[in-house]
């Protein structure tokens, strides 16, 4: 199954968890730590109050720095983050897919190889041919979480969250490079 159908089936935590991930993967472009985003993995647990999620919202963006660094795929990163919906609500569907697609091109953005696709919606739809490895594997990480998702319910929250801290490491090893290279 496609990205672009597994996001279209999930519920509404799946959505929830689904955009959290793309966002908590990216959070090395955001200049937090690894745990800054564990009050909202914690809003969607199966006992979290409802307000929790925008609780812990508004609390990331008040400790993330909000103009970030002008690069383009910092600011993609950004744009996840202020887009987030204060509530968990059908709105959710729209953020998810947004930061599915922004994840895959920031992905794309900072990836060394070229891919071949001349958009990360190809991708999405399941046309992986010439797809370059930081790509191929955000993909893979994004279907795994709805996927887990969808089969456990929040009993594979815990999954989710190993899956996007694995992704979070390989950015941050990424982003790492590249500034050492830059200078």
């Amino acid at each position: 199954m496609s990205l672009v159908e597994l996001i279209a089936q999930a519920d509404e935590r799946g959505l929830a968890a689904s955009g959290l991930a793309c966002l908590d993967r990216c959070v090395p472009l955001l200049g937090g730590d690894d745990e800054i985003l564990r009050p909202l993995w914690a809003s969607l647990s199966e006992g979290a109050g409802t307000g929790d999620w925008g609780e812990g919202l508004e609390q990331v963006r008040k400790k993330l720095d909000a103009a970030g660094s002008g690069d383009e795929a910092a600011v993609l990163a950004h744009r996840m983050l202020e887009a987030a919906p204060a509530e968990r609500s059908p709105g959710v569907r729209v953020w998810a897919d947004a930061c599915s697609v922004a994840s895959l091109q920031i992905h794309r953005l900072l990836d060394t190889a070229a891919d071949d696709a001349s958009s990360v919606a190809v991708r999405r739809e399941g046309r992986t041919e010439g797809m370059s490895p930081l790509v191929a594997a955000e993909l893979r990480r994004q279907i795994t979480v709805l996927e887990v998702l969808a089969g456990h319910g929040p009993a594979g929250l815990r999954r989710a969250l190993e899956v996007s801290t694995e992704g979070r490491r390989v950015l941050r090893a990424v982003v790492s490079r590249r500034s050492r290279q830059q200078t």
